[in-house]
């Protein structure tokens, strides 16, 4: 891995891959996580972010998502997102996020306006849209929380996603259609290097 340029933040050398990523000499490589569907990044309001950081072997990857403007619907694991665009927070892969072996869920901030109670899928097909079941995919359960979340909760995930699997959120009550006025998450994966 051919380092491109070399600079120096608060006395430690950095710099760019032929790819683009971050190293160092700690061998710390980050570079761009999952991409969500136009379901997701097409709330208005709704923030998404994704990163993933490799050192030694190790490599954790982190979505940030702020549901403001995303949307819940009124039956019990319908997917969580907006309009009729795949509403997936991202694709896992291992030669990305390597072989998994923890995951965590963890509230930032308490959902308002929407369902509270919201749980973690995976699917091996990326069409699964605003409002569908979740069931209508080929879904594996990642965390179902069973009942509303509170603010600063950490909760393990119960399963791990399959290589090539898409994460989606549902809503995990039924009878809250609605627009999220806020709800922020940090769902973080940890796997090791093939």
């Amino acid at each position: 891995m051919g380092v491109q340029i070399l600079t120096s933040l608060h006395g430690r050398l950095l710099g760019l891959d032929s790819e683009g990523r971050l190293v160092c000499p700690a061998g710390i490589v980050s570079g761009d996580g999952f991409s969500a569907g136009a379901g997701i990044t097409g709330g208005v309001g709704a923030v998404y972010r994704s990163v993933v950081v490799k050192q030694d072997g190790i490599i954790k990857t982190q979505i940030y998502i702020d549901l403001t403007g995303l949307a819940s619907s009124t039956t019990d694991l319908d997917i969580i997102g907006v309009g009729a665009s795949a509403a997936y927070i991202g694709q896992h892969t291992v030669a990305r996020n390597g072989i998994l072996y923890a995951g965590r869920m963890i509230c930032l901030e308490l959902p308002a306006g929407g369902a509270d109670d919201i749980d973690l899928y995976a699917a091996t097909e990326a069409t699964g849209v605003f409002d569908a079941g979740i069931a209508t995919l080929a879904e594996t359960a990642l965390l179902t929380k069973g009942g509303a979340w509170a603010a600063r909760t950490v909760s393990a995930l119960t399963a791990l996603p399959a290589a090539d699997q898409y994460l989606y959120l549902t809503g995990g009550e039924a009878g809250t259609a609605a627009t999220y006025t806020a709800g922020q998450f940090l769902i973080e994966l940890e796997g090791y290097e093939a």
